[in-house]
């Protein structure tokens, strides 16, 4: 059977179940499902799912499983590696209609929801309970919760809270075959068994697709406060998050690191955002502190001591609400940059403290080398060890080289080649630097276990 006849098939069989909305034919497939927030090349698939349930959704991957047909799984599109861009022949299943918050237990600090919920929303809704789901980052209003989890995610908060797999205390999932399995465990402790979510959480919708999720929330804290120092060397800022660790204990919640360079383009480039600090620091340290009262005096004795040490040489401590806001648009500025950029490349990439300023150095040395003056941006949630590239590349040719450059040291330096974005297809050739060959062959076997038509994301993680 033809791809297109197949896909005419899936299309017939599953209009009665999943109504006119939930599929949508090539000529009516908005061109956000084309591609995600990579570089990847967009593609118009010839047929989009948009289930609105766990039965819907099970109908659909059941009909294409019958068929052979190829599905690339869809949330917030805002990955950037290109996991979510569509390839030839391949159908698209968006979980953008599976957007409902279905419980929040005040009692049990537990959030009940399905996968296509935007992470700003289940925010908004824990905070208006007096609670708060601590996962966050800069695509929040446009991110989904299932890809917040299929990817494992991490951002800003991941030195008090974890990552997405540590907020995460029950799941269902969606096996390729249609076969649903669902734990939506809401207890903190639960040995009665494998821990299957575990297979799910960090496979990018590879062996399934999450469904529905039970989420951790935590009281909301009522004081927070924001700084932004600066650091003179690394050797500094390590040793200012060795004392923030030390003094300020599980209420630093985010220490955010910015290379000169990140700080010179933001200025030269977006005029409008705020430089908090004076002169042409060579690093800039965004810390918050939250607790539910003294936050602000907290982080004041600990700059004042910091300073009394010589550990920073520059520090303002955020006075409004606003002006934190202020402090954390300089962060975030990160998003403007890479609009703004035509050939824009992001990435991710985890390291000890011992390798990290070791690895910087020896890829700062081979980018200006073979592309003198080219735009490559650095900042970092050191607290988990995550640093971030941000490049301009010259032309569209040198970006497989520039992935070279960037990628292929983290082996002799200890470090991964993802630490909150995933694989997708941009780094699938890079997983070896991180993993054996025996783990790489046993995710193949959980595959063919899990997906034996191989229809899920298919060439993601590995080929």
């Amino acid at each position: 059977m033809a791809p297109t006849t197949k896909i005419q098939s899936i299309a017939t069989a599953l209009r009665p179940l999943l109504g006119p909305q939930g599929v949508l034919a090539a000529g009516a497939v908005p061109e956000r499902n084309n591609k995600d927030w990579s570089s990847a090349v967009p593609l118009r698939p010839e047929l989009l799912l948009r289930p609105a349930d766990t039965l819907q959704l099970s109908a659909a991957l059941r009909a294409c499983h019958e068929q052979g047909q190829p599905v690339v799984v869809q949330g917030g599109l805002t990955g950037l590696c290109g996991g979510a861009t569509p390839q030839t022949g391949e159908v698209a299943l968006s979980t953008e209609r599976m957007n409902r918050i279905e419980a929040l237990d005040k009692v049990g600090n537990t959030a009940t929801v399905q996968a296509g919920v935007i992470l700003e929303n289940l925010q908004r809704a824990a905070s208006d309970a007096g609670l708060c789901f601590p996962l966050d980052f800069g695509s929040r209003g446009s991110c989904t919760l299932g890809g917040n989890l299929a990817c494992n995610a991490g951002g800003n908060s991941v030195i008090r809270y974890g990552v997405a797999r540590d907020l995460c205390l029950g799941l269902e999932a969606v096996l390729a075959d249609g076969t649903v399995l669902t734990h939506l465990n809401r207890m903190t402790k639960n040995t009665s068994g494998f821990d299957l979510k575990q297979l799910f959480i960090g496979s990018e919708g590879t062996l399934g697709v999450i469904s529905r999720a039970v989420l951790k929330l935590y009281p909301a804290q009522r004081d927070k406060a924001t700084a932004v120092v600066a650091a003179d060397s690394f050797v500094e800022v390590v040793a200012v998050l060795q004392n923030a660790r030390a003094t300020l204990g599980a209420s630093l919640c985010a220490f955010e690191v910015m290379w000169a360079d990140y700080l010179e383009e933001v200025r030269s480039r977006l005029a409008a955002v705020r430089q908090p600090l004076a002169g042409r620091p060579a690093f800039a340290i965004l810390l918050e502190v939250e607790a539910n009262q003294g936050a602000g005096q907290a982080l004041a004795d600990f700059l004042e001591q910091a300073m009394a040490n010589s550990l920073v040489s520059d520090g303002v401590l955020a006075q409004s609400q606003s002006q934190a806001e202020e402090f954390w648009a300089l962060r975030d500025a990160v998003a403007q940059l890479l609009q703004i950029y035509k050939r824009s490349m992001a990435f991710d990439v985890s390291l000890p403290l011992t390798t990290l300023q070791a690895y910087c150095d020896a890829v700062a040395h081979s980018l200006h080398t073979e592309f003198p003056g080219m735009t490559a941006l650095r900042f970092a949630h050191l607290g988990d060890g995550t640093l971030h590239y941000i490049i301009d590349a010259p032309d569209t040719a040198s970006k497989a080289r520039i992935l070279e450059l960037v990628l292929a040291p983290l082996a002799s330096h200890g470090g991964a080649v993802s630490a909150e974005h995933g694989i997708g297809v941009a780094k699938r050739d890079y997983l070896h630097l991180s993993r054996s060959s025996a783990d790489i062959e046993q995710m193949r076997k959980l595959k063919a276990l899990l997906d034996p038509r191989a229809i899920l994301n298919p060439g993601r993680v590995f080929s």
